[in-house]
């Protein structure tokens, strides 16, 4: 089959793990094809607010093909009619990290031009970007009385600027999200329970950010848009809830991966789905045929192979020999 061939309106490209560089190389090519196809957009898994000023956060993927994309779209912009927009729809946190939302709301309040002391209210930043404020309910300020009023001062902010039409308003909107979901993260990072049930739950709260972003770009975004993430994000987590909210208009591409000097990752073995994959295609392929086969157990935790359970949730499968 053809990229082409999809009529998704949000369209979803995933990939197996973020440490083999073919697969942003790819998307790079498939989103070039796309852009002739009615695809106006491309969002990558980044920092939401990163992505206004064109920079990646996490630290993962391939950078040089990142930046290579990012080039491509302004030499596409110069003579297009319709320009190309790229967006992150990722939280600003890391695995066992996440910043204070101090920066991002004064953004807001300084837009705005409004008299309130943020930075009175958050304190130090380290206390809440530091690992054990997410990894110890005691150590995190999520529930303090600071972050319940910086809470309601947020959701004000963003009271306001929904009010607002210009484009300054809509960048000024992403910052005071991204307060208000560090608030809502730090909040769950206070709540007690055992490190697998808190884990668990931070994952659940990312996963909703992620959907929110998606959906939102969505519906503000002319055109189509072509998503690009990890798997786990993009067949489950934060794709199921927007697959639930778009049905057919959301489509999922699982990433496949056969073998990888970069992960030293050797070949898959035959009644895997992957080395079923592996048998028929050369240098890499898009198919609707969905495999069937066990899952594999040579890779690290690197690499995530395919699952029944993503299968079940894939449209169709991207496998890079």
């Amino acid at each position: 089959m053809d990229i082409t061939d999809f009529t998704a309106e949000l369209l979803a490209f995933g990939e197996p793990t973020h440490f083999e560089p073919a697969f942003a190389r790819i998307r790079n090519d498939l989103f070039a094809r796309l852009a002739s196809h009615g695809f106006r957009a491309i969002a990558l898994e980044t920092d939401r607010v990163a992505a206004l000023d064109g920079e990646f956060s996490h630290g993962f993927g391939d950078l040089a093909a990142n930046r290579q994309l990012l080039a491509w779209i302004r030499e596409y912009n110069e003579t297009a009619d319709e320009p190309l927009t790229f967006h992150g729809f990722d939280a600003p946190t890391e695995m066992f990290s996440a910043p204070s939302p101090r920066t991002y709301l004064e953004h807001v309040r300084d837009y705005l031009g409004l008299d309130v002391d943020i930075a009175a209210l958050t304190g130090d930043d380290e206390r809440w970007s530091r690992s054990e404020a997410i990894l110890d309910p005691a150590e995190s300020p999520g529930a303090s009385p600071e972050a319940h009023e910086l809470r309601v001062i947020a959701d004000d902010l963003l009271l306001t600027l929904d009010a607002r039409v210009e484009l300054a308003a809509h960048v000024a909107r992403i910052h005071a999200i991204a307060g208000l979901d560090l608030l809502r993260y730090h909040a769950a990072s206070a709540r007690p329970g055992d490190r697998d049930t808190r884990i668990a739950r931070l994952a659940g709260v990312r996963a909703v950010i992620m959907a929110r972003n998606l959906l939102d770009i969505h519906a503000s975004q002319p055109g189509r848009t072509l998503v690009f993430a990890h798997n786990a994000h993009l067949g489950s987590g934060a794709g199921a809830i927007v697959a639930s909210r778009l049905g057919d208009r959301y489509a999922f591409i699982a990433g496949s991966l056969g073998h990888s000097e970069a992960l030293g990752l050797g070949e898959p073995a035959a009644d895997t789905c992957e080395g079923r994959l592996q048998r028929d295609t050369d240098g890499w392929r898009l198919t609707a045929e969905i495999p069937a086969g066990h899952t594999r157990e040579d890779a690290d935790y690197r690499y995530a192979p395919l699952t029944r359970e993503l299968l079940d949730s894939a449209d169709a499968v991207l496998h890079i020999a």
